[in-house]
């Protein structure tokens, strides 16, 4: 009856295990739900009282997480974060190598500090920036920029949250040594090696993302920043007319809302430049076109369609049509409206959204032209589009409308703005506020002068009194709630794995299979089997998994936890195969034009040396 008492839980437990696993690799339902059905089911199931399901909503690590999320928010809207990796990139100049190493060293310190994902959403146009002006293809830096915040998440124990994870699992152990966790800088050792190596390799390995690219000594295409040149790589001239609105026409005193003009005739109305007078003096004035826009005769509509459209559009409502934009575009750079690229995070809610849903025209007053997938340019029947992870949207508005779209979500990277407007970086006063916060917080955690938790929690707060971030509302919108849920939702899954035996028991069969050829052989295992999973879940949810049973195994063979504990969070962060295996691999996806075998040519061979590679030092530096 024991027997079968243990037993019963242990094989729902691995049943709830499997499901949670397949629906995190479908990715049709979103992560954090899957995590709270996987909870739910476990509690129905008997597996886990209530009290234990919700231990991950109380623990240390997800309080201290929200707390960061506020932290680094602050960091990025004050322009701190933005000031110090554009001085100390710009230090560069033309150098390509001194450019790549700079932003290789400039990604991995802020990640070890900030969210890695967050990381590559600011350095993002700032490179692009850079590489245009120093004339190196940007396909050489983007993914190594990617992988690098990954490595720099080694140095810090806050880089990233398998870190924590295991540090949490040491501390909750049990093992005399280990009552507060890991330190601080417990894994500054492993981030130096990871760093290092990987600036060094990935010179190299860059340069197979360039071979062959029909823009090699500089792709101008995605690197581009002025106006003309955008509308050019989306061959936005050629499908974009001037037509003239005559006395007789039936659209005059109508709003574009009323007309339905894109929904008639398939295409859109980007620009109204209607004539008029002020002082005696004849002016031009250009305005975005929007639904509520009102057509007035001898006004100039700027329609992008196909000829054919167009022309059935001009006929129908009795139109002058005048000549392609293209003459007109010459000034635009300087204009009150211009263009930019929009980079889709991999989490955004407007995904698997039509073009027409989103909303960005009644919103943010800005039109939707084109959309980048991959290596190909959609302008046909683009309100009917779906938007895909990983597609660059083209958009058109005022200028300071595109800057407050910019700003206004972190479901976005802005990329594609003329250099001299995303050089236009606004440093609030707050920043050496945000500064002197980040080094205290730092310090308090390094010096122990607070509960790393603690720390952050404290700094958090003082982040929103100081008005580094404008309200409470502002920061909460920093915190990314999927993660948190995700991360809460899986730390009872680990409880039950520990509580039905199921850890002990894949520890035991690791051991089994492996034991006889010794510890650095079973590390070996755990790092390899680690690394597979992470290819398939997010790091965070494998390291939950996986770090009670490197605990389990370490005692076991009656060896020191430390290198198993290490294995995890290393295996967990470098996850460079699949463009999705982490966010900052999706997010420079398109802006890069990387192809999924681009990361399978360069990824695969770094995580495999990188697993060599750790597997010989971890023991070195943590004896067994």
């Amino acid at each position: 009856m024991l027997t079968s008492f243990i037993i019963s839980p242990m094989i729902i437990t691995f049943a709830v295990l499997a499901l949670t696993a397949f629906f995190f690799v479908w990715g049709k339902i979103r992560a954090d739900v899957v995590a709270l059905c996987a909870l739910l089911l476990l509690v129905l199931c008997n597996v886990l009282t209530t009290r234990e399901a919700l231990t991950g909503f109380s623990n240390e690590i997800v309080i201290m997480m929200i707390a960061l999320f506020v932290v680094g928010g602050g960091i990025f809207q004050t322009g701190l974060a933005q000031m110090i990796s554009t001085r100390i990139v710009s230090l560069a100049g033309k150098s390509e190598l001194k450019l790549f190493i700079l932003v290789m060293l400039a990604t991995a310190s802020m990640g070890a500090f900030v969210s890695n994902t967050g990381t590559v959403a600011l350095m993002l146009p700032i490179v692009v920036s850079l590489a245009v002006s120093a004339g190196t293809n940007v396909r050489r830096l983007l993914m190594p920029m990617a992988f690098a915040s990954s490595l720099g998440a080694m140095f810090t124990l806050i880089g990233t949250p398998p870190n924590m994870i295991v540090s949490d699992t040491l501390k909750n152990s049990g093992i005399a040594g280990f009552e507060n966790g890991l330190s601080f800088f417990s894994f500054f050792p492993i981030g130096v090696i990871a760093v290092g190596f990987g600036i060094v390799s990935l010179w190299f390995m860059s340069k197979l993302l360039v071979k062959g690219d029909k823009n090699e000594e500089g792709d101008k295409d995605i690197s581009s920043r002025s106006v003309n040149q955008l509308m050019q790589s989306y061959q936005i001239a050629e499908n974009l007319y001037r037509v003239k609105v005559t006395e007789n026409s039936p659209v005059n005193n109508k709003s574009l809302k009323e007309l339905s003009i894109s929904q008639r005739f398939n295409v859109s109305i980007l620009e109204i430049r209607r004539n008029t007078r002020k002082n005696f003096l004849k002016t031009e004035n250009q305005d975005i076109a929007g639904p509520e826009s009102i057509i007035a005769v001898n006004d100039i509509l700027y329609v992008l369609g196909s000829l054919e459209n167009v022309n059935d559009f001009v006929k129908e409502n009795k139109l002058l049509f005048l000549s392609k934009s293209q003459s007109e575009n010459k000034n635009d750079d300087t204009g009150k409206i211009g263009v930019a690229e929009l980079v889709l995070m991999a989490k955004s809610q407007l995904i698997n959204k039509q073009i027409k849903e989103t909303d960005f025209r009644s919103v943010y007053n800005v039109n939707v032209l084109g959309i980048q997938r991959h290596n190909e340019y959609i302008l046909k029947n683009i309100r009917e589009e779906k938007i895909h992870v990983g597609d660059v949207l083209l958009i058109q508005g005022k200028w300071e409308d595109i800057q407050n779209l910019a700003r206004s979500s972190t479901s976005w990277v802005m990329l594609g703005q003329p250099m001299e407007e995303a050089n236009k970086v606004l440093l609030s006063s707050k920043a050496p506020l945000a500064a002197i916060i980040l080094i205290l917080m730092v310090a308090a955690m390094v010096f122990e002068w607070l509960p790393p938790v603690m720390a952050s929690m404290v700094a958090a707060v003082l982040m929103v009194l100081t008005g580094c971030l404008r309200n409470v509302e502002s920061a909460y919108k920093t915190i990314n709630w999927e993660s948190i849920v995700l991360f809460a939702g899986m730390i009872p899954m680990a409880i039950a794995m520990e509580n039905t035996g199921a850890s002990r028991w894949i520890a035991e069969s690791i051991v089994g299979q492996l034991g006889t050829f010794g510890p650095v052989a079973v590390m070996a295992g755990i790092y390899l089997a680690t690394s597979c999973v992470t290819l398939f879940i997010s790091n965070t949810a494998t390291a939950v998994l996986f770090a009670p049973i490197a605990l389990q195994t370490a005692l076991t063979l009656n060896v020191s936890p430390l290198p198993f504990m290490f294995t995890v969070a290393v295996a967990a962060s470098m996850c460079f195969a699949s463009p999705f295996a982490t966010p900052p691999n999706a997010l420079v996806m398109s802006a890069g034009r990387y192809s999924f075998m681009d990361y399978v040519k360069v990824g695969l061979p770094m995580q495999l040396i990188y697993a060599l590679i750790m597997i010989l030092v971890l023991p070195l530096l943590f004896p067994f």
